[in-house]
């Protein structure tokens, strides 16, 4: 039985697109909980990602414990002064002046994982491109990242950290590996461009929107 999609009118893709327009990598959140009607809403939109056959290989695993918090916070520092050290004075010097992480200030933390042994799909179309199962995962939290943002819930992806430092702290099952560990919250503000762009770490780059021919 079929049965007919619903009409998505210029109207609405002209809302789409702001959507994606408005899409922020947020680091300032305020220390409001958020609503948890809300939250799984967004987690009910990444689960509806396309996946390599059907495999749904993401893991979400939601960081309540403090001492597990400030363990991962503890891999962000660590990682965070490595990653200054290997710029130059000045870079260094802007480098650590940015807002990078709202791990601290966040009311809700998210590991993403992607499930390396999962049977589901029974290895359909990631034969000979076995990445396809963490790009799943990417796009499941793509689409928590807009169903997020649709709802005026801050995200915030955090990867200055050890992969296997977190995953041992969190201790998921053997063949998980981390793909995302996000942050969710209420932001403090709102901006129409980037951060990394407002704050000069670089200039304004539209190149991915071009489209190549061969």
């Amino acid at each position: 039985m079929t049965t007919d999609p619903p009409a998505f009118d210029d109207a609405f893709a002209h809302r789409l697109d702001t959507l994606f327009a408005w899409r922020r990598d947020v680091r300032r959140f305020r220390p409001d909980p958020l609503d948890e009607a809300a939250l799984r809403a967004c987690l009910a939109a990444a689960h509806r990602a396309p996946s390599v056959g059907n495999s749904r290989p993401w893991r979400f695993v939601r960081v309540s414990d403090p001492a597990r918090r400030a363990a991962v916070a503890a891999s962000f520092g660590h990682c965070n002064a490595q990653a200054a050290a290997a710029y130059g004075d000045e870079r260094a010097a802007r480098y650590r002046a940015l807002k990078l992480a709202g791990l601290n200030e966040a009311p809700v933390h998210l590991a993403v994982f992607c499930d390396g042994e999962t049977g589901a799909g029974l290895g359909l179309g990631r034969a000979t491109m076995p990445e396809t199962l963490a790009y799943s995962v990417v796009g499941a939290v793509q689409c928590l990242w807009l169903a997020a943002r649709a709802r005026g819930i801050g995200l915030g992806w955090v990867s200055i950290l050890d992969p296997c430092a977190v995953t041992d702290i969190l201790d998921v099952p053997p063949g998980w590996h981390l793909i995302a560990y996000l942050c969710l919250g209420l932001p403090q503000e709102e901006h129409p461009d980037p951060e990394l762009e407002r704050h000069g770490w670089q200039e304004e780059d539209r190149r991915g929107a071009e489209l190549y021919e061969r």
